[in-house]
């Protein structure tokens, strides 16, 4: 545009003299029964050996369940798996959709924490892990959450569906959803709370992407999935009383990187739990499907995890260091404001020195006009010995129309008059 603009003046001063004017013309172009009572255990065991090799074999780390899977949370990187898309029971873990759901409709406010839900008889029925709420009686949502969260409560879960969607088998129809939104692609739920049904299933990797999903969109998660003991109060029609509400996963009390999340038995799914932790900005998701018993699934979590700690380095980049407006050939303006994106994360499990990752922005050579708002206009590259290891998109913030004839006319005009 400047050298259209250079030219244009010249002309014009050539012209100057001439005292005729010419017209100018210009174009625009659980525990079985989902009870998940358990007496407690010491389930950490090796917690502090998280960088030893004593779990490890040469293809990874040896657990006892059939279906395990372990994955980065800021990423989505799997570093470890066994049998992880197999489609099995998943007990009470099928609470954490339900949450997930929860917490969706309180980023939406079509509900708020503070809501009093009440109880139907429908939800008062389910039985196995519950706490006991009754017909008629009220809670809040936040007392709700604590409850399956915490308990594994599935009245509350039930009272909650029907609280957000009318029905169980609409909130159902959600989850379902959902999980397809999420590519969940070896899951199917039938209920809320994971009470066994037939055709209702889902797959360790599928636990995963919903745990990933949940944590990283609602982190307020945690304050919930980590409290250890905690009371509620139950109000009736037969007066007041206290219940105490326990956690089933005991990680959150004998790990100590543990921030949750969720676990769930029944006789079909046997012991389940994804098991979510973090450590030195590293949160990983453990999760372990269909294991003979309470202790071996969370040794087979603890196991997981240590191995992932053991291997696991994270390099994240938010900087918009260095990224400035972009040059514009033929438009209404010079330059376009730009951002990237988003951040950048990179896990490295094989030992490098992610110091020596180097960071390099790119612009787009010969950007013209019309640009639109988010069209990509270059790139953050971040490279590790040489070799490219990922990228984050730079885009225009703003549109800049393309310049017509009249826009070079009149910048020459005001250049010339100066």
């Amino acid at each position: 545009m400047k050298r259209i603009q250079a030219f244009l003046i010249g002309l014009m001063m050539s012209v100057t003299c001439i005292c005729a004017s010419f017209p100018v013309y210009a174009d625009n172009e659980e525990e079985p029964q989902n009870t998940e009572n358990e007496t407690e255990e010491t389930v950490g065991e090796g917690q502090d050996r998280a960088d030893e090799d004593t779990a490890e074999t040469q293809a990874g780390v040896e657990v006892t369940a059939p279906s395990v899977i372990l994955m980065e949370a800021s990423t989505g990187t799997v570093i470890f798996e066994k049998d992880a898309d197999t489609a099995r029971p998943p007990a009470s873990v099928t609470k954490i959709m339900t949450m997930l759901l929860i917490f969706d409709a309180l980023a939406d406010e079509s509900i708020g924490l503070e809501d009093e839900v009440t109880v139907s008889d429908y939800a008062a029925s389910m039985g196995g892990s519950q706490v006991f709420l009754e017909p008629g009686e009220t809670q809040t949502v936040d007392t709700m959450l604590k409850c399956i969260a915490v308990a594994s409560a599935n009245d509350a879960c039930v009272a909650m569906a029907e609280y957000i969607c009318g029905n169980e088998e609409e909130f159902v129809n959600r989850m379902n959803e959902r999980a397809a939104g999420l590519g969940m692609e070896n899951t199917h739920f039938v209920n809320c709370n994971g009470l066994d049904a037939e055709g209702h299933e889902t797959s360790a990797r599928d636990i995963a992407l919903m745990s990933r999903e949940l944590i990283s969109k609602y982190p307020q998660v945690h304050d919930y999935s980590m409290i250890w003991m905690e009371n509620i109060t139950h109000t009736t029609n037969k007066g007041t009383s206290e219940f105490g509400l326990t956690n089933t996963n005991k990680l959150v009390r004998q790990y100590e990187y543990a921030t949750g999340l969720k676990t769930g038995s029944t006789g079909d799914a046997k012991f389940c739990v994804s098991a979510t932790a973090e450590k030195n900005g590293i949160e990983l998701i453990a999760v372990v499907m269909a294991a003979e018993n309470s202790k071996e699934r969370f040794a087979d979590a603890v196991k997981l995890l240590n191995y992932g700690y053991g291997r696991c380095q994270l390099y994240t980049d938010e900087s918009e260091e260095g990224i400035t407006s972009a040059p514009v050939e033929n438009g209404v303006e010079d330059t376009v404001e730009v951002h990237r994106t988003g951040p950048f994360s990179y896990l490295d499990t094989n030992g490098a020195n992610i110091n020596g990752i180097e960071r390099t922005v790119e612009i787009n050579p010969g950007i013209t006009g019309p640009v639109k708002k988010g069209d990509i206009v270059g790139a953050v590259v971040y490279t590790l010995d040489g070799n490219e290891i990922g990228r984050t998109d730079i885009v225009a913030a703003e549109d800049v129309d393309e310049a017509s004839f009249l826009d070079y006319l009149k910048d020459a005009a005001e250049q010339l008059f100066v």
